[in-house]
């Protein structure tokens, strides 16, 4: 056995005080060096305090072992930077912090065992986000012993990690190897441990360059690599490279893994790559990347014609579970590239959380899955499957383009899109056949359209296949359907023949049952983003049976603590809204009230003829009549900047400017909600929205009592004559 030298540190234990009658839950940390220690964020483990680390951009971690469920504290050295709310994913964990009284800075809740998660502010997990990233394992096996075992001590240790064949090496918690693992050539070998790996580079910042297949390229680089076992490591990846790249290797097995990769520009920095090769599972994986989190290409050697056409080498038999994906642009899996040639199959990416898919257009639009087989590219694609997927933050769900020969035999089933509304329409393309949706839900809604995904199908592409009702499906109700914070409220589940019914009411609290009571505790909601007096709780029902089936649904129930009157109109009405038009060039949204309109007229919704002007804000004021009381949600997307007021109070803004890439033209979409609680009868309304890189109006959805998610139509908006 051999010892990399290194500085020696010895792992900390802490033992939390017991829980009223209960034994207490053990925690095991090791420390950081002071040279990767941060300062923002403040970790507390039963109230032990656990060292934080910088991973890449603005993205900290923190990484610890536990043996039960814990108090989670977590304090920000800004005072104010959870007052927009906290974000606590994946959201199917049911998770929900609270404040300290007199201590807005901090954030506590429990954790009820090991867990891997995204800690961050409603809305912002783009590339320059602050975040944080909690690791939370079950304590590791060992350390292996043996002739041909290399034991990485806790510690620095500046150099790249180069095994041979049938070599093990063991990182100790608390070990930072500042370099590469590269497995050149090599077979049978073992990574271990729970230490991590840091990779800043060389690459230019401005230049890709992280696709080159060399040693100390990549965190992890391998060329001709066969059955190799890496678990419990962690990847921070700083510079514009591929993270994890395999080329013409396989039989590799990832457990564990935890990945963060950020760059400021925001680019060319993949989570996981196979040019050629495959037979390789990945389990229990976490991976942020700022590029696709998950790709595969038969070669990439270049960006001249002779390389894009040089034909690749397949890739076959992959399989990712049980992970949580997260990526600040592009696609969570990508298949193909223009003029590219390569076959692949048997692909599977099952019962696992995208935290945060990508965002904008990269010449085609980023989603869920984006296969781009466009400008000659050529190749079998087939055997492709997304299964058991719960999607928190997310932009499109497919996006398939194939010139030759063909793609086919792709299904998406259990595909839970339950909070968020697709922003950006999927689109199907070209030689693509035998594409099934089976149980595809947003929210209380299941798919069974191209019109409700929305999908687009052209160039001769096969209409897609909607399956049938799923064997048991997640449904419930709510009595009554309006409450005020701590009123006793009754939701019942749709009957299905021998289930099981679990609810997570999305203030950290779940029961079990068909029929259920609950009193939502405050009006701040799931992510203590609640203004204006109503707060949105993200309640989930997951229904499963013995014979292994399984659903979701979800609604957001908003807790009303104050309520905004109707009005009444102050003369005369008519249908519409009235809209105003001002000339200016802006970066954000101007206080519109101090300028002078250039434009105005009336529309019937959120429309405004701006005469052919290609910069400028544009303005809607009116009426909106609320069907009946509730707590009513609205959502708002659009890409230049947009915001919604209801009756003076600010309800929603979508986030800055987010620019797409690779020539695609304009802005991505931003997506923002917001609840607030309405009596039935007129409410002021006032929208407002940028147009300086892209074209359309802002789109505004509603949901609230009797009201599913949808847009609001033209019938309820008034204006004065």
């Amino acid at each position: 056995m051999r010892l990399l030298q290194g500085r020696p540190t010895l792992l900390l234990l802490f033992f939390a005080a017991a829980c009223a009658g209960r034994a207490a839950a053990q925690v095991e940390a090791a420390p950081v060096p002071p040279e990767m220690r941060a300062g923002f964020f403040a970790v507390t483990v039963q109230n032990q305090r656990v060292d934080v680390a910088h991973a890449a951009s603005n993205y900290e971690f923190a990484s610890f072992d536990l043996t039960g469920p814990a108090e989670i504290s977590i304090t920000a050295a800004d005072p104010h930077f959870w007052d927009a709310g906290v974000d606590i994913e994946p959201w199917r964990l049911g998770l929900r912090a609270t404040h300290p009284q007199g201590e807005p800075q901090t954030i506590r809740f429990r954790l009820p065992g090991p867990a891997k998660l995204s800690i961050s502010r409603p809305g912002d997990f783009l590339n320059q986000a602050r975040m944080l990233f909690l690791f939370a394992g079950s304590p590791p096996q060992p350390p292996p012993s043996g002739p041909n075992v290399m034991i990485v001590p806790p510690g620095v240790h500046r150099e790249s990690l180069n095994p041979k064949s049938g070599d093990t090496i063991y990182l100790a918690p608390g070990a930072f190897v500042f370099g590469s693992l590269n497995l050149w050539q090599v077979e049978n070998v073992k990574v271990l441990g729970r230490g991590t790996i840091v990779y800043d580079g060389p690459q230019d910042p401005r230049t890709d360059e992280g696709w080159m297949q060399k040693p100390d390229w990549h965190c992890i680089g391998a060329m001709q690599a066969h059955n190799v076992e890496i678990d419990g490591l962690t990847c921070i990846v700083r510079s514009r490279t591929w993270s994890i790249q395999m080329k013409d290797s396989t039989g590799f097995r990832f457990d564990d893994l935890r990945l963060i990769g950020g760059n400021p520009l925001n680019a060319n920095q993949d989570g996981m790559d196979w040019l050629g090769g495959g037979d390789t599972v990945v389990r229990n994986a976490f991976l942020r990347s700022s590029d696709d989190d998950l790709a595969m290409e038969g070669n990439w050697d270049g960006y001249n014609d002779a390389d894009m056409l040089r034909p690749g080498a397949d890739v076959n038999n992959v399989l990712v579970e049980n992970s949580e994906l997260s990526t600040s642009i592009s696609n969570v899996v990508r298949i193909a590239w223009p003029q590219k040639t390569f076959n692949s199959s048997n692909f599977t990416l099952r019962g696992s959380d995208v935290l945060h898919a990508g965002i904008g257009a990269c010449g085609q639009t980023f989603g869920l899955l984006g296969l781009w087989g466009a400008n000659g590219a050529q190749g079998d694609h087939s055997s492709v499957t997304f299964e058991n997927l719960f999607l928190d933050n997310w932009y499109s769900l497919v996006q398939m383009e194939q010139e030759q020969p063909a793609v086919h035999g792709f299904t998406f089933r259990n595909i839970w899109a339950l909070d968020q509304p697709p922003l950006a329409a999927s689109t199907i393309a070209g030689s693509v056949r035998d594409v099934t949706f089976d149980n595809v839900r947003y929210g209380a809604s299941r798919v069974t359209s191209d019109a409700q995904m929305p999908l687009v199908v052209s160039a001769g592409t096969e209409e897609p296949h909607f399956a049938p009702a799923p064997a048991l499906t997640a449904a419930f109700h709510v009595d009554p359907p309006v409450f005020a914070p701590g009123q006793k409220v009754t939701l019942t589940a749709t009957a299905q023949p021998g289930a099981h019914y679990t609810w997570l009411f999305g203030d950290g609290s779940t029961a079990h049952g068909r029929r259920v009571y609950h009193r939502f505790p405050d009006s701040l909601g799931t992510e203590l983003d609640g203004k204006n007096g109503a707060g949105r709780f993200r309640v989930l029902l997951h229904v499963t049976d013995e014979g292994g089936h399984q659903d979701w649904a979800a609604q957001g129930l908003v807790a009303v603590a104050h309520w905004h009157e109707a009005v009444k109109a102050p003369g005369p009405a008519t249908p519409g809204l009235q809209w105003k038009i001002y000339l200016g060039v802006w970066t954000a949204l101007p206080d519109l009230s101090a300028e002078q309109p250039l434009l105005t007229g009336a529309s019937p919704g959120l429309a405004a003829d701006a005469q052919g002007l290609t910069s400028y804000a544009a303005a809607w004021d009116g009426f909106l009549a609320i069907p009946e009381d509730g707590g009513y949600t609205f959502h708002l997307i659009d890409r230049d900047g947009a915001r919604l007021v209801i009756d003076g109070a600010e309800v929603a803004r979508t986030g800055a400017p987010f620019a797409q890439v690779c020539g695609s033209p304009g802005n991505a979409l931003r997506y923002d909600r917001g609840a607030i609680g309405l009596r039935a009868g007129l409410h002021r309304i006032h929208v407002e929205a940028l147009n300086t890189a892209s074209e359309g109006a802002p789109r505004l959805m509603w949901e609230g009592p009797g009201v599913m998610l949808a847009d609001v139509p033209a019938a309820p908006y008034t204006r004065m004559r």
